[in-house]
């Protein structure tokens, strides 16, 4: 091997990775609602060997469901395709830091993300106060 060719293949293979994981990226800002004005949410999206949309939503200075007007005892994260009802992901459960982070694979590469706070985790459509929401396009 010529001398310093290790070097420049790692570099080159760095940079490769580099290129690869972020065209395999894409990360989206929810927008909050004047309920919770200093939250910031992001929603990193990615794809699984089989195709599926990966969301990973990160939440930031989110009030506590508890502490809302009026107040409610959960968060639930939505996603809703295009022209199609929303499909309840789960509950988005906000810890003493005031953060949350929340992971759903959906097979929709186009739709709506948004996060409601509601009376209860039982929930089978949206009912509550809306606080984030997206709309993503891939």
């Amino acid at each position: 091997m010529v001398p310093g060719t290790s070097s420049l293949c790692l570099a080159v293979l760095a940079a490769v990775s580099i290129f690869v994981s972020s065209a395999c990226h894409k990360q989206v800002k929810l927008n909050p609602s004047p309920a919770v004005p200093a939250a910031t949410a992001t929603a990193e999206l990615s794809h699984d060997d089989n195709g599926n949309t990966i969301v990973d939503l990160k939440v930031k200075h989110l009030a506590k469901p508890e502490n809302l007007t009026p107040p409610r005892s959960v968060y639930v994260v939505w996603i809703q395709p295009r022209g199609s009802a929303p499909l309840k992901q789960g509950q988005l459960q906000v810890n003493s830091n005031l953060e949350a982070e929340f992971k759903t694979p959906t097979t929709y590469s186009s739709f709506d993300i948004f996060v409601t706070a509601e009376d209860s985790p039982m929930v089978t459509q949206p009912t509550g106060q809306e606080v984030l929401r997206q709309t993503v396009s891939q």
